[in-house]
């Protein structure tokens, strides 16, 4: 990937109950790391929450107003 521009990928899920069909995005991109640190600009480029999966958990890190991290599960 270059200069970390997203990629985006379509991805179509179904609804079996009510036969509806919705897309999804996928987006794909990179994050540069330099001397094992990431800049939080570059996570939070296009929404000010990123969902992070560790395992079977999922945490949401979040950005807030007064420009501080929260980090829940």
């Amino acid at each position: 990937m270059n200069g970390g521009s997203p990629k985006v990928i379509n991805s179509d899920t179904s609804d079996t109950e009510s036969g509806d069909q919705s897309r999804t995005a996928l987006i794909e991109r990179s994050i540069p790391l330099t001397d094992n640190r990431i800049q939080s600009r570059d996570l939070f480029v296009s929404s000010r929450e990123i969902i992070i999966s560790h395992g079977e958990e999922t945490y949401r890190l979040r950005l807030t107003a007064q420009n501080k991290l929260i980090l829940t599960k």
